[in-house]
């Protein structure tokens, strides 16, 4: 660049404001635009202030139709802003963030998530968050369409943020079809998304532990995967006590709506309804059944099924030759070869409110009453037509990861979760930085987790540096041992210090 003009005068920005325009010109500086374009680096203040100068070099934007004859003015003084606004800086209303303390129990969460899943011998797959809003929108008055995220993307396509996995995976498995190897059993953890009021244990986005068996139509997929949460549960401290499961079939309501000559179309309102039965007051629940057609005999008599809480007392009402009570049967006699009869109770009023469940459905609850649903589940035998495609047996279960975190809290055993690292590594003179830096990359070679210190820093500074990641030893790079070609070792929970060769360290 050539050198800076002596008769170019800039005043800085901040006078702008006291000068007239038609006497701060680039006349003024005698420098005509065309010959000298100012250059960003030689104005070293803020680059927004630049604009009336820009104006100014530009004939065609000031009026003078590019002749030149006239010296170009500034349009009027830069503003200048001194204070920028601060951002909200919580996250939107109804999500998380996740600091390290909040990410360690979320990882401990998922890995027994995961731990369990492969106990069971399931296979891990995902989905895009992001899929098409059709994929959710089944049958009007699921409480679900409501509560959609949804948009419509730049190419016009009507997409969602998922608010459950299982379409998702119904539509992944009509997309693979006959390629895939039945039964299936697959698992994912995965983010959902629901514009829903918020309550203790409920949130607008949340992560979510599913399995689901594809291919298995008896009733030995239902008590596999109740047997999977029991487990999950006894993991991680939970026991019968604590935590139990309500179990109906969604055959108990079909078989009313038979013997009162009722549509099977009322089915999947009904089932919505009827999920809404501790939420509203009762008379409610019953203006809505006879708002869809339902006689009032009809929604008396299904009121008394509902408050049923024996499954021989069921028997009496529905006779014992149906569907539904053999389900149940066989699926109480499974549990006590699994092992978890004492965690399972019928419950008549237990339907799910989600339109495509067909069979067995299941809620596990908090024996306390004091949160809402901790996970749920059923059969869907007849997901995967409604998409399309053919129809498999079906049948899975949604595990939340905010009621859990809350039960753990109420009972006092959530984990004490702190930061573990084995080595720092802190080079004693700013010069050994370079040394410091091969013993920690030795060390991770090895498999060995190292917080190296990567600037100067008091021993004192270091010794609370390893406190509080937990580390396990902390090795100095000293100049008297770097020429031995050795590290001083500390153990810090016993405080035994010694020296050692830098090929042995392990």
């Amino acid at each position: 660049m050539p050198p800076f003009p002596s008769s170019l005068h800039i005043f800085h920005p901040s006078l702008n404001h006291y000068l007239k325009p038609n006497f701060f010109s680039l006349s003024y500086f005698s420098i005509p635009a065309p010959k000298f374009p100012l250059s960003s680096q030689l104005i070293p203040f803020n680059p927004r202030t630049l604009s009336s100068v820009a104006t100014a070099l530009s004939p065609s934007e000031n009026g003078s139709g590019g002749g030149g004859e006239r010296s170009a003015s500034l349009a009027g003084p830069p503003v200048i802003e001194n204070s920028v606004q601060k951002i909200d800086v919580n996250p939107p209303k109804g999500t998380r963030d996740f600091p390290p303390e909040e990410m360690r129990l979320r990882s401990w969460l998922f890995h027994n998530f995961r731990e369990v899943s492969r106990l069971f011998g399931f296979e891990e797959v995902d989905y895009p968050v992001l899929e098409s809003e059709a994929l959710f929108i089944r049958k009007a008055g699921e409480e679900i369409r409501d509560q959609l995220y949804c948009f419509e993307d730049r190419g016009n396509r009507r997409v969602a943020l998922r608010p459950e996995l299982t379409p998702s995976l119904a539509r992944l498995v009509i997309q693979k079809g006959k390629s895939l190897s039945l039964p299936l059993k697959w698992f994912a953890i995965g983010q959902c998304w629901r514009y829903e009021r918020m309550t203790r244990g409920r949130r607008r986005e949340h992560y979510q532990w599913n399995m689901d068996i594809i291919g298995v139509p008896e009733v030995t997929a239902e008590a596999e995967l109740i047997s999977s949460i029991v487990t999950f549960f006894k993991q991680i401290g939970i026991s019968a006590s604590d935590v139990g499961f309500k179990v109906n079939s969604r055959k108990v309501l079909q078989e009313i709506l038979r013997s009162y000559s009722l549509s099977e179309n009322l089915f999947a309102k009904v089932c919505v309804i009827i999920d809404k039965i501790e939420k509203i007051p009762i008379d409610e629940i019953k203006k809505e059944l006879n708002s869809v057609g339902m006689p009032q005999e009809g929604v008396n008599k299904l009121l008394e099924v509902l408050s049923i809480k024996s499954l021989s007392e069921l028997e009496e009402i529905l006779g014992g030759a149906g569907e539904a009570i053999a389900d149940l049967k066989q699926l109480f006699s499974l549990a006590e070869k699994f092992g978890y009869s004492e965690w399972i109770q019928f419950d008549a009023s237990v339907v799910r409110g989600l339109a495509y469940y067909t069979g067995i459905v299941f809620e596990g609850f908090d024996r306390a009453g004091k949160l809402r649903a901790i996970c749920g589940g059923g059969r869907y035998d007849h997901l995967l037509s409604t998409f399309g495609g053919d129809d498999l047996p079906a049948c899975g279960f949604g595990f939340g990861d905010a009621v859990i975190i809350e039960l753990l809290k109420e009972k006092g055993i959530l984990p004490e979760l702190i930061p573990q690292v084995e080595n720092i590594v802190c080079a004693l003179d700013h010069d050994l930085q370079g040394a410091a830096a091969t013993v920690a990359t030795m060390l991770r070679e090895k498999g060995q987790s190292i917080d190296l210190v990567l600037e100067s820093k008091p021993l004192k500074w270091v010794f609370k540096r390893a406190a509080r990641i937990n580390a396990q030893r902390l090795i100095l790079v000293g100049n008297t041992e770097w020429k031995k070609g050795m590290v001083s070792v500390k153990i810090l929970s016993s405080g035994e210090q010694s020296e050692i060769k830098i090929d042995e360290l392990e």
